[in-house]
């Protein structure tokens, strides 16, 4: 089944290009021409033809940091997020969701760092207690790290279960007050060198600048949180020392809103490009009362901060949501988010760059993150221009799963 999108405007992961036409045979991109006068020539027949006027296509979204869990890949591809990376969970559950991603078109495909490693009652045991367990369908807990010994002992489980990258956590609840047990800096550099050892990027779960640099001192590729204890005054500064490493930091403004109680998240509610599609079950994770997670109380604008010095500087910021079942919500949230950096100063393709073309390169998805010949055919086709209005990524016209096409217009 060939299909050509014709004459669509065509933000590649990188940059816009004004009028192209587009081909998608089976699962792959086989021609982007542009300017269209050559596509008689180059294409010969195909089966299907989408006007692509007034509208632009966009590489599938990619959010950088979820949970997932049932039903979650489902909506996520409904709002065009055609790949989450997934950054902790527990393996039976996983298991499914690959099961799924691997077997169905119909949802968005899945990476995963399988479970977070932490101290004994660190962050997030605190908050995996037996309801949310059971309410995710499972008892399994999580594994702990105690010493250099559990550490490569946990790493090699982790490659046993088929990991993509490795998760770490440090973290002692201090932004918020509390007080949790952390991997301290010998322990976080055991789990990056052995992570390192068999082939994984290492992500490293920090909430402050003082724990980011502990990662990052450590050898960790990136962080999966701005950090949120940095005022404006400071974020110069320490955007220069994270500079200084070649890592890469993962936006999560979205998360950090939620917990902290901030209600600008709920704009998604009132938007009916979005609310139409959303399911109840996310629905009703607004205004949730969150407890137990620690966040700075000013860290969602502290995080904004961060987040444009960080770019300034050249540190690479991803897009994420930390989404969950329980909130921030699957798919819709990602819209959200780029929302959150365009209004922290990024320009709305810098944001797009970070959900598509950036998080590809840096998570080593060769196959996807770009429009391009002989990659995935991961699109989504929107009506307008997000490249000047980052909200029209949510008019969702059509989304391709690795060829599949869903078309999603009202």
């Amino acid at each position: 089944m060939r299909t050509l999108i014709r004459g669509v405007r065509v933000f590649d992961g990188e940059r816009t290009v004004p009028a192209a036409d587009v081909v998608i045979d089976g699962d792959r991109i086989v021609t982007v021409a542009i300017g269209g006068d050559r596509i008689g020539a180059v294409v010969g027949h195909v089966d299907t033809v989408i006007d692509g006027a007034g509208k632009t296509l966009l590489p599938g979204l990619i959010d950088a940091h979820t949970h997932a869990f049932e039903g979650d890949l489902a909506e996520a591809l409904t709002f065009g997020v055609t790949t989450e990376l997934d950054m902790n969970n527990l393996p039976p559950l996983l298991a499914a969701q690959r099961h799924q991603a691997a077997e169905r078109d119909d949802v968005a495909d899945i990476r995963s760092s399988s479970m977070i490693a932490t101290a004994p009652h660190g962050h997030p045991t605190q908050i995996m207690t037996a309801d949310v367990l059971k309410a995710l369908g499972t008892d399994r807990t999580l594994d702990t790290v105690a010493d250099s010994g559990e550490a490569k002992a946990f790493v090699e489980a982790r490659l046993a279960e088929g990991v993509d990258y490795l998760k770490i956590a440090i973290d002692d609840g201090g932004s918020s007050g509390m007080r949790l047990p952390a991997l301290g800096p010998e322990l976080a550099a055991v789990l990056v060198e052995a992570g390192h050892a068999a082939g994984l990027r290492v992500i490293a779960h920090t909430v402050t600048a003082r724990e980011a640099l502990i990662a990052l001192d450590a050898g960790a590729d990136g962080l999966a949180h701005l950090y949120s204890d940095v005022n404006e005054e400071q974020s110069e500064d320490m955007a220069a020392r994270v500079a200084a490493y070649d890592a890469f930091v993962i936006s999560t403004i979205t998360y950090i809103e939620a917990v902290t109680g901030d209600p600008n998240g709920r704009e998604l509610l009132r938007d009916p490009r979005i609310a139409a599609r959303m399911s109840d079950r996310s629905k009703a994770t607004f205004g949730r009362e969150w407890a137990d997670i620690p966040m700075h109380s000013q860290g969602v604008i502290n995080a904004s901060h961060a987040a444009t010095a960080l770019r300034r500087a050249g540190v690479p910021v991803l897009a994420g949501t930390d989404c969950t079942p329980f909130g921030p919500v699957h798919g819709a949230g990602l819209h959200h988010e780029l929302l959150l950096l365009t209004e922290a100063g990024w320009t709305a393709e810098q944001a797009l760059a970070a959900a598509t073309g950036t998080t590809a390169r840096l998570f080593g998805l060769t196959d996807r993150g770009r429009i391009a010949p002989g990659l995935r055919a991961d699109l989504l086709l929107v009506n307008g221009d997000p490249t000047t209005d980052i909200t029209a990524s949510r008019a969702i016209e059509e989304v391709w799963r690795g060829g599949v096409r869903r078309r999603l217009a009202d």
